[in-house]
C-alpha cells in the first residue's frame, strides 16, 4: 500500500498537498468533527474523507488506531477495493 499512496502523493500539485497535509494532520489527531466523512457501506471500520475531488480512505480499528489505506482522486472505481 505506501507505494501506492506515495505514487498518489507524487501526482498532487503543491496546494493539493498541503491541503491533503492538514486533512491527514487532523485524521491523525483524532479530530473528525466538521469533515465531510462517511463511512463506506457494507464495512464497519473503513471511512473515507472527501475535499473537493480528493479522497482519503482509512481504517479505524477499535484501538482507534488509524491505517490509511488510500489517497485518490474521486473516480468510478474509487470505492471498489473496499
Amino acid at each position: 500500500m505506501p507505494d501506492k499512496i506515495e505514487k498518489a502523493l507524487r501526482k498532487l500539485s503543491e496546494k493539493e498537498r498541503g491541503r491533503l497535509k492538514s486533512l491527514l494532520l487532523l485524521i491523525k489527531s483524532g479530530t473528525l468533527n466538521g469533515l465531510d466523512l462517511a463511512k463506506l457501506k457494507g464495512t464497519d471500520d473503513i471511512y473515507r474523507v472527501r475535499k473537493g475531488d480528493l479522497r482519503v480512505i482509512f481504517r479505524k480499528t477499535k484501538d482507534d488506531v488509524i491505517m490509511i489505506l488510500a489517497i485518490e482522486r474521486r473516480s468510478d472505481t474509487t470505492y471498489s477495493n473496499y
